[in-house]
């Protein structure tokens, strides 16, 4: 009772804790910043867009970007072989980026973790059942059995988020278990049992929100992982239509130049890599900054 008394006030003083944790992490802050940014372009892709992404005008093929004496004004990154305009395929290759990372890092997330809880929480036949599947399914090379799928399901966004989330579930799966183990021997599960309270709700009111500072990392990794499959899916034209912008197909596209124009290749790929580094950043920093353990 006296902790439920004192659970009001203390609550505004741990928020306000937490936040001052957050923006004291630098890699919070900064990791922070590029995905803020990244996600507003892919939001706000149509309103920031300079051109339409699609659109060619090929009496302006390989204008060079605005670091270069030849640029076009209107073109501040150039445009491609096919005079479509660079910045503007970036920020809607962007959405598409994006909209895989947290869909396919979600499902897996869901399904990795709904399973880790149970191998990890009941033992037994459950764990030792979900152990042998998670060693079977991490025995197939990742990106090709993901190539396989997306070949048999057929291209498209669906598909790659399906593809990544059947793929990477058994990351989620692994270390949730591991943790769900952990957690289980710890004195505030041996107090809810001797209470009365049910397994599953052991599971969920008492085990996954001290496992979740855990997730949360794991969650930004994936959808780093997401990310980088994503344009490899797309370079070898198993995402989305070869016309439509994505980072991937931009990369395979401008690989054919890249003695002609280098910018082609270059710029999504610095895409790609300034997302994945602040995902991991932030992972990094959220749990540094939001583990009880890591605070001691």
């Amino acid at each position: 009772m006296a902790e439920a008394a004192a659970a009001p006030g203390a609550a505004p003083r741990a928020g306000a804790g937490s936040v001052r944790r957050l923006l004291a992490n630098r890699r919070v802050v900064l990791g922070g910043a590029v995905l803020l940014a990244f996600s507003l372009a892919a939001v706000f892709a149509p309103l920031l867009a300079p051109h339409d992404p699609v659109e060619q005008d090929l009496l302006l093929q390989y204008a060079p970007p605005f670091w270069s004496d030849k640029a076009e004004d209107g073109f501040p990154f150039g445009t491609d072989n096919l005079g479509r305009d660079i910045l503007s395929r970036l920020i809607h290759g962007a959405r598409i980026a994006l909209f895989v990372a947290v869909a396919a890092a979600a499902a897996a997330g869901l399904i990795g973790t709904a399973l880790g809880l149970l191998a990890g929480y009941f033992g037994g036949w459950a764990d030792t059942l979900i152990s042998r599947l998670v060693e079977i399914w991490m025995a197939f090379p990742a990106v090709l059995l993901s190539i396989v799928l997306v070949a048999v399901m057929g291209t498209g966004l669906h598909s790659v988020v399906i593809a990544i989330a059947v793929i990477d579930w058994t990351r989620f799966c692994r270390v949730v278990r591991a943790e769900t183990m952990a957690q289980k021997q710890q004195d505030y599960v041996a107090s809810a049992v001797t209470i009365g309270l049910g397994r599953l709700r052991i599971l969920w009111r008492e085990i996954l929100p001290n496992v979740l500072p855990l997730l949360i990392v794991l969650f930004t990794l994936e959808m780093g992982i997401a990310v980088i499959v994503e344009a490899i899916l797309s370079y070898v034209n198993l995402s989305l239509a070869s016309d439509f912008p994505t980072w991937g197909g931009m990369i395979s596209d401008g690989r054919k130049y890249v003695n002609q124009a280098p910018w082609l290749m270059i710029l999504p790929i610095l895409c790609v890599i300034a997302l994945v580094l602040a995902l991991n950043a932030l992972g990094d920093g959220l749990k540094d900054a939001l583990d009880p353990v890591m605070r001691r």
